[in-house]
């Protein structure tokens, strides 16, 4: 019951008080799964108690549950001369491996001898096989480590662990250091003028807000970490295709590139709080607040529309997001690729779904 004590822990004829009602349950509870069957369970016990006694009103302490995922290494150990077991770090091994990567056996770098490989397990001091991220730090920086932990896999999920993504995480934000670099060194951008953007331009911005939309939910909702990123990587990759040096391209690369880096800055504080300042804010990235949806900039005025022949893709088109449907099957059938497909045959039926696809039918 400790989590209502800190409420009124100054409280010195009481357990609780007031203030306990005020401030309980709480919002989120993150643990690993032991504590499913410890530490949740006892509290959970506790807070029914005190309510029956009348100390609180909640009935539940806790509204939410995030249930995180463990981090699994490789294990390797020795019988000793007196029958216990001593494990070895990973680095301290050399595995042989198969055809497939898999390790089929290892030996102690030290003395060169074969050791027992324990398979995969949850990584813990006793067993020696958790990692130390200091050589990421050192090598590539606490950002890139920090990106690649965090893009690795959702929260909840079991996590087999292995360097193989750091090189990406890297590249990654090498990539977001020269966008905005070479965007920054045209000059600073002129204010966003929205009713003087030409297609391409409301298109990236849509993208933009759409991805403002994403990350928000990804990060405070659902806590999925790696997609927020992975939302990101695309967002720059569409801002890295669109090469507009307009005036309102560039505006909408400022647009882009501020919600990019505020996006990114709990992820990688310490290159988001320098691309910030570059960007040409005087403030602390981590103390502004957070990139908000353009609801306006949501709603598109065209949409691109796949157009299948018997359930096989056979073009494209882009039409008004409020043409009807009749319209909509009209410019399927009149497409210069459809035609190949459909010119002397039956159209025996056209299906339309909305904002996705047109599907024609022929005999």
């Amino acid at each position: 019951w400790y989590y209502s004590r800190y409420c009124a822990a100054d409280n010195q004829t009481a357990m609780v008080d007031e203030r306990s009602n005020y401030w309980m349950p709480v919002d989120q509870y993150i643990g690993g799964i032991e504590h499913a069957i410890l530490h949740l369970l006892y509290s959970r016990f506790w807070s029914k108690v005190m309510r029956d006694l009348g100390l609180v009103t909640y009935d539940e302490p806790f509204k939410k549950l995030l249930t995180q995922g463990m981090v699994l290494n490789h294990i390797f150990s020795r019988r000793t001369d007196k029958g216990g077991i001593e494990y070895y770090a990973p680095d301290e091994i050399r595995p042989q491996l198969d055809e497939g990567g898999q390790i089929i056996a290892a030996t102690l770098r030290e003395d060169n001898q074969p050791v027992d490989y324990g398979g995969i397990g949850t990584m813990s001091k006793s067993k020696r096989n958790g990692i130390d991220p200091q050589p990421l730090i050192d090598e590539y920086g606490a950002d890139t480590a920090r990106l690649f932990m965090m893009f690795a896999a959702p929260p909840e999920q079991t996590l087999e662990w292995s360097e193989t993504g750091v090189e990406g995480a890297f590249r990654f934000l090498k990539r977001l250091w020269r966008q905005t670099y070479e965007h920054v060194q045209t000059g600073a951008a002129p204010s966003l003028a929205v009713d003087q953007l030409d297609k391409n331009q409301k298109a990236l911005r849509t993208k933009l807000h759409q991805t403002i939309e994403k990350v928000t939910d990804d990060i405070g909702r659902r806590f999925t970490f790696n997609t927020a990123v992975a939302a990101c990587m695309e967002l720059l990759n569409d801002l890295s295709k669109a090469e507009d040096k307009s005036d309102q391209g560039r505006a909408v690369t400022q647009e882009s590139l501020e919600a990019v880096v505020l996006m990114l800055s709990p992820i990688v504080p310490h290159i988001t709080h320098v691309l910030w300042n570059l960007l040409g804010h005087e403030t602390v990235a981590i103390d502004n607040a957070w990139p908000q949806v353009d609801s306006a900039a949501l709603v598109q005025d065209t949409v691109e529309l796949v157009v299948q022949v018997n359930g096989k893709l056979r073009g494209k088109i882009e039409v008004a997001n409020d043409l009807p449907k009749d319209e909509i099957e009209k410019a399927a059938l009149t497409d210069e690729n459809v035609q190949r497909f459909v010119a002397d045959k039956t159209v025996r039926k056209v299906i339309v779904v909305p904002g996705r696809l047109v599907n024609i039918v022929v005999g």
